[in-house]
């Protein structure tokens, strides 16, 4: 596709996008005035319009049944879980019995490492990039101390080079090979949040099993914005939101994924609750724990309908467009928001902007993270007055996801004339 920053072609685009229909199947906030131009879905994602109609429904089967809700309602509560399960293996790449949607994202990065991070004398060691999303700083380093280590020993950091933004795959690698010895789980975020940059999952997995280790990734920014394919790359482990890309609401279900040669060992060490107990004896109420052979064995709770009512809704949506038709428009309408923010910067005098997320489709999904050299929040402030919707990130990095799914080359065109404003 040859760009072009003007009307007739962004126009032109819409109209040739065979997706673009999907666009009014999403409530768009218009709590500015007019409809918005929403490059936030890496944050929350749109509400789609049938998640209403489904939430009603469970409301009103709660309303008529009550307890017998579990056994009667349209979609029965008991075994409410299971249906994602088919359409979370496809969106993540992974067979049935490997995928869970249960708690909330951090809470199952503690449960997974509970099972995939257990120390010993001589292999404690965690490999993690820098600056990763503060919630997976934060849980490494609370299990390393839970098992009496100091973090600055145990938890090895990949940093970008001096001068540059994002982390060289050989460097991960690298890291990996210099601590094979004391190594015992590499874990990252399939896709950094600040700078957009898609690691190589399948090739770290690779090294990291070689030496030893477990791995796991966080695909807070990944599940639904990437093609995944986890069981083939023979990933351990990994777990995701759904309120980002997922656009399943704020605080909704997360996923986790655990590969099926650890799902179906009854053995696999983790935290146990009742609702991982195996279904034909459950209710049975015996002590000794006895999981599920499959990654439903890592769930403690009942399901929480009401937050997985507009994720169902929003997976439908997921399933009738299919990732490998997301990801061709998501490098398309990714492409030309660099192309336009690029076309301004050389245009504009004094203006000085760096685009800090890979340029290679191969290496960012839909995001683009703007280094606003000079300029404080000013300039994003004065795009979130002209009905901008995008991300703010100290000191000065605006990110911006142009989602294929309800987002247009109209906004991308429309948002290069208000930051062409802006900077006036």
């Amino acid at each position: 596709m040859t760009y072009q920053n003007t009307r007739t072609f962004a126009e032109q685009a819409d109209l040739n996008d065979p997706l673009a229909s999907f666009r009014s199947r999403f409530h768009f906030p218009s709590f500015g005035g007019s409809e918005m131009i929403y490059f936030t879905g890496n944050s929350l994602g749109l509400q789609p319009k049938a998640a209403r109609e489904l939430l009603l429904e469970e409301l009103d089967d709660w309303a008529y049944w009550g307890v017998e809700g579990h056994f009667h309602a349209q979609r029965p509560w008991k075994r409410y879980h299971e249906f994602f399960t088919e359409s979370a293996a496809r969106l993540v790449g992974a067979r049935n019995n490997e995928v869970v949607m249960m708690n909330g994202l951090t809470t199952n990065i503690h449960l997974l490492m509970v099972s995939f991070y257990r120390p010993t004398a001589q292999r404690f060691k965690i490999v993690c990039e820098q600056k990763a999303f503060p919630s997976d700083q934060y849980a490494l380093e609370s299990q390393v101390r839970h098992h009496g280590l100091d973090p600055s020993e145990a938890i090895i950091e990949v940093a970008p080079r001096p001068g540059e933004h994002t982390i060289r795959h050989e460097d991960i690698l690298t890291a990996i090979d210099r601590h094979k010895d004391q190594l015992a789980l590499v874990f990252i975020g399939g896709v950094n949040y600040y700078t957009g940059q898609v690691f190589d999952m399948q090739a770290i997995t690779k090294a990291g099993r070689a030496a030893g280790a477990f791995v796991g990734f966080d695909l807070a920014h990944a599940a639904g914005n990437i093609i995944l394919r986890l069981h083939d790359w023979e990933v351990d482990f990994a777990c995701w939101c759904t309120y980002k890309y997922l656009n399943s609401g704020p605080g909704s279900i997360a996923g986790a994924f655990i590969h099926e040669r650890h799902a179906l060992d009854k053995n696999t060490p983790r935290f146990a609750g009742w609702w991982g107990y195996e279904k034909s004896t459950r209710f049975l109420m015996q002590p000794g724990f006895d999981p599920i052979p499959t990654a439903e064995g890592w769930q403690l709770s009942n399901a929480p309908v009401m937050s997985m009512a507009p994720h169902l809704a929003s997976l439908r949506i997921f399933d009738e467009v299919g990732m490998e038709a997301l990801a061709n428009k998501a490098q398309q309408l990714t492409g030309y928001l660099d192309f336009v923010i690029k076309n301004i910067s050389a245009e504009t005098t004094g203006c000085d902007f760096e685009i800090i997320t890979p340029e290679d489709p191969k290496q960012r999904g839909c995001q683009i993270s703007l280094l606003v050299h000079g300029r404080g929040k000013d300039l994003f402030d004065a795009l979130s007055k002209a009905g901008v919707v995008a991300d703010w990130r100290e000191p000065n990095v605006i990110r911006m996801a142009p989602v294929p799914l309800y987002n247009s080359y109209t906004d991308v065109l429309r948002f290069g004339q208000i930051l062409t404003q802006a900077l006036k």
